[in-house]
């Protein structure tokens, strides 16, 4: 088997909220990214137990790019006690609080991608602040809540270069299908000019700076 056959088989064992299909498309374009653009500056905003992390870290590390991948590993709204996505296994004994972080290291380090995929560890917006690189790649998958949604927005879409790709996970149109945020993101890069449509899979859609 291939070391990315093997990659994309433990990405679907990680604990996540990505479906098979658009960890696959994630995965694809994130390639075509690396083959149009070697040694690229990824990343991503949301990184939970390293899911989405090893999906595109399989495809930078074939490009010698790097991916950033950023989360302050205490979960969203939704994550927390008495909400849907709840999970008491991700509880840090040690003080009550949820934590992700220690699952999102041993799933790097399965993986053997400690050298391609690089976490950052606190809040997106500050470490945006003292992030100076431009991006290649970007995939937003942070919080859904309005203001941290639109925070992650402002924070990093003007980081991706022109010509670079932009990934945003969870956009459903009807507002039925899942919270408005990430769509209302798509909609404002589409209507702002700076981005153009490049591809979707499922709730995954993929854009181009320009």
């Amino acid at each position: 088997m291939s070391r990315r056959q093997q990659l994309l088989d433990l990405a679907r064992e990680v604990k996540g909220f990505m479906p098979d299909n658009e960890g696959l498309a994630l995965h694809e374009i994130a390639r075509t990214v690396g083959e149009n653009n070697l040694s690229g500056t990824w990343l991503e905003v949301g990184a939970w137990c390293g899911k989405s992390a090893i999906y595109l870290g399989s495809a930078a590390e074939e490009s010698q790019s790097v991916l950033y991948s950023l989360d302050h590993h205490r979960g969203s709204e939704e994550n927390q006690a008495g909400w849907e996505h709840f999970d008491e296994t991700l509880i840090d004994a040690a003080d009550g609080r949820l934590n992700t972080l220690p699952h999102w290291q041993r799933s790097i380090a399965q993986a053997e991608l400690e050298s391609t995929v690089l976490g950052l560890v606190g809040p997106s917006v500050v470490v945006a602040q003292h992030f100076n690189q431009s991006l290649d790649l970007l995939f937003i998958d942070g919080g859904h809540g309005h203001e941290v949604a639109w925070a992650d927005y402002h924070a990093w879409t003007p980081k991706v270069r022109s010509g670079g790709t932009l990934l945003i996970h969870d956009v459903f149109e009807n507002p039925s299908d899942g919270g408005r945020p990430p769509y209302e993101i798509y909609r404002a890069c589409i209507d702002s000019g700076n981005f153009v449509d490049l591809t979707a899979e499922g709730s995954l859609r993929a854009l181009r700076a320009v």
